[in-house]
């Protein structure tokens, strides 16, 4: 429902044109995308789909499969990722947008305390539609208040 990508992700070049992606996003500094392992099984992705070196700012991202959600691993996941960006980076700034109307991606930031900064209006094309994003954020000073 929230991710389009998944209808036109049907051969396994697809996949692996994905990870190439990745692999050259890390290796240019520009992003960091991991899989989330449970129970030895990969359930997801999590990472920094942009690192924006001159504002100091990380830009989470993640997905998780249908039967795995519910169970704490994303929120895990966020907070793990949010303390590297500020520990491990030196970043200032870490940014979680979400579908206005998806609420479970939405708990993550709230659950980890990130501010609410506003609405981005038809921010995404979603298979025949407009859907605005919420924008959570959290920076490295009050990050260090709360953990």
């Amino acid at each position: 429902m929230w991710l389009p990508w998944i209808d036109t992700t049907t051969k396994i070049e697809h996949t692996k044109g994905f990870i190439q992606a990745c692999l050259k996003g890390h290796a240019e500094n520009k992003s960091l995308n991991t899989v989330i392992l449970f129970n030895g099984e990969i359930v997801g992705v999590a990472g920094y789909n942009i690192i924006n070196w001159s504002n100091k700012t990380a830009y989470i991202g993640y997905w998780i499969g249908e039967e795995f959600q519910g169970k704490g691993i994303m929120t895990k996941v966020a907070k793990a990722l949010t303390e590297y960006a500020f520990s491990e980076l030196s970043l200032d700034k870490v940014e979680i947008r979400a579908a206005v109307e998806n609420n479970k991606s939405k708990s993550i930031p709230e659950r980890l305390g990130f501010v609410k900064e506003g609405c981005i209006r038809q921010a995404e094309w979603l298979y025949d539609h407009y859907v605005d994003h919420s924008v959570y954020g959290m920076l490295s000073k009050d990050w260090k208040e709360t953990s």
